[in-house]
């Protein structure tokens, strides 16, 4: 599979891991997300390593990023898309959401799932909608795993 680079203005959005800082996501997913508060970076890094990867990078220095959880042939699951408050407003969520969606095995997914507390209007905009069977979907979900003492 061969790496994405997109020039726009001063950004590059890129699937190129090598370029990506794993330690700037990290630092984010740890203290910015209300949804990976405290996360070691051991997590980060497993789950960047195990993922498929697009960022958003300025300068040297990573403002965004989102990873597809996926088999690459029927499901993919969005997780930690995130843009640095600072470079909002730009049209870099929408432009690293539409590079991702545009790849041709990503429009070959059966199912491509993400949870957000906020962000509805983005996704809906790429065909996300609130699943049809809610009643279907079930979850184990530890909100406090990285507050815990490891035992």
């Amino acid at each position: 599979m061969q790496d994405i680079h997109i020039q726009h203005g001063k950004y590059v959005i890129t699937t190129d891991k090598s370029i990506m800082q794993l330690s700037e996501i990290h630092q984010w997913l740890s203290t910015e997300a209300y949804w990976s508060k405290g996360v070691p970076y051991a997590i980060v890094a497993q789950a960047f390593h195990h993922s498929f990867c697009i960022g958003v990078i300025c300068e040297g220095h990573q403002v965004g990023y989102a990873r597809l959880t996926t088999d690459y042939a029927v499901f993919g699951y969005l997780a930690d898309v995130y843009i640095h408050q600072a470079h909002r407003g730009q049209g870099l969520s929408k432009l690293m959401m539409k590079t991702l969606m545009e790849l041709d095995w990503v429009k070959g997914l059966r199912v491509i799932m993400l949870a957000t507390q906020d962000a509805q209007g983005l996704y809906s905009k790429f065909g996300f909608s609130a699943p049809e069977h809610p009643e279907r979907i079930m979850q184990i979900r530890r909100t406090d795993i990285y507050s815990k003492p490891n035992t």
